[in-house]
This record gives structure tokens, sequence and C-alpha cells, in this order.
């Protein structure tokens, strides 16, 4: 199976691009997936997660191969490690820096994080109208919505191409990455790990269709 690259990108801070990147990769590898997991944003909040993950449950525990680069290292980096990965989830800085280009000109899929605001209505544009300028597959992910609000639902329409699954405001996300852990993890039965297990399922079917056919027609 070839290797697939997600980037999880968008230019304003605060929309949980980490904490999705975090929730990805921990999935991708609780299903059998080598993954590769990249921080490339200078804040390093994806490396301080994965940091307190080592610390307390040990380098065997983690589930991933994580590197910390800068951006301009991404490509040279990306063709050394390639052949040991299924999938290479990205966390990109926010705006829409040199770093971050490079970042979505490698991926097979961008991730848009979105929260149900207007403020991030605005801002998510220019990261779709760049992915679309590269013609690069991507997806705007609907975060820390509140289910069955009217502002959700008129701001998620105004997204055209956006993943089915939406995650909810919860705290879980939340307490999980403060221990190192995701909510698969963390609260393995909760709705919260419902919703990115759909959502992984969701990409998988994006990135690897043909594979998802065949493991249900088995």
């Amino acid at each position: 199976m070839a290797y697939k690259i997600i980037t999880i990108a968008q230019q304003k801070g605060g929309a949980g691009k980490t904490t999705i990147a975090a929730h990805l990769a921990t999935a991708f590898s609780q299903k059998g997936k080598r993954v590769v997991a990249i921080d490339i944003d200078p804040q390093g909040s994806f490396t301080r997660w994965h940091q307190i993950r080592e610390e307390k449950y040990g380098e065997d525990y983690t589930g991933m191969k994580f590197l910390t680069i800068s951006g301009w290292r991404l490509p040279s980096e990306l063709d050394s490690i390639k052949r040991n990965a299924d999938v290479i989830i990205i966390d990109s800085p926010p705006h829409t820096q040199t770093e971050t280009k490079t970042a979505i000109r490698a991926a097979d899929l961008v991730i848009i994080p979105a929260q149900p605001s207007p403020t991030d209505l605005w801002a998510t544009q220019e990261t779709i109208s760049l992915a679309s300028s590269e013609r690069v597959p991507h997806r705007v992910l609907m975060n820390r919505i509140v289910p069955r609000s009217r502002l959700t639902k008129e701001i998620s329409e105004e997204f055209p191409v956006r993943c089915e699954t939406a995650l909810c405001n919860r705290v879980s996300f939340a307490s999980s990455m403060y221990f190192g852990q995701t909510v698969t993890e963390f609260s393995p039965s909760s709705p919260a790990s419902q919703e990115i297990r759909k959502l992984v399922d969701e990409v998988e079917g994006l990135l690897f269709p043909a594979k998802v056919e065949e493991e249900a027609v088995a």
C-alpha cells in the first residue's frame, strides 16, 4: 500500500490543528497503520504533546514515529521516510507562509479545521484557495461545533467541500491531550471517540478507496 500524506492547515490560529493532527495520528496507528507524525509549526504544540506521551508511557507506547523539523527540510525528510510509512501527518504553522505552502504541495489530502464562527469562515478562505491553486484535494473539518445550532449550520454550508464528519465542542479532547493521549485512548467508548473513528474512516476512504472497498467486500 502506497503511503499518503495528510497536511493539517489553517491560517488562523486556535482552530484545533494540533488536536486533530494528534487524534488522526493515534487513530490511524490503532488501525495498524505505520504512522509518521511531523511538526513543522515553530510553536511546537504537537511536539510537546508527543514529549508528554513518551515521558508518561514510554517510547513503545506512542504508536508513531515523530519528527520535529523546519519546514524547508520537509521535502528531503519525506523522501527519506516514505518507504517506512503508510500515513504521514503534518501539523503546519498558522498563516500561509512558505512552510505551510510546502506542506500543502506535498499532501495527498489537506484537512482545514474551522470552528463555526465568522472569523474562522473568513480566515479559512485563503487556505482553501491555496490548496485549490495547488490542485491538492482538501476538506474543511468543522470543529468544536454546537449540534443543532443555527450558526453552525449556516457557516458549515458556506464550505462547499467539507468532511461529512464534524467534531463537537467536547472537554475530553483537551483533557486527553493534557495527559499525552487522545480520546480513543483516554475514553474509548465516548461520543468523542466515535466522532474520531468516523473521521478516520472517512479520511481513509478518501486516501485509500480501493483498500476500503476491498475490506468492505471481505
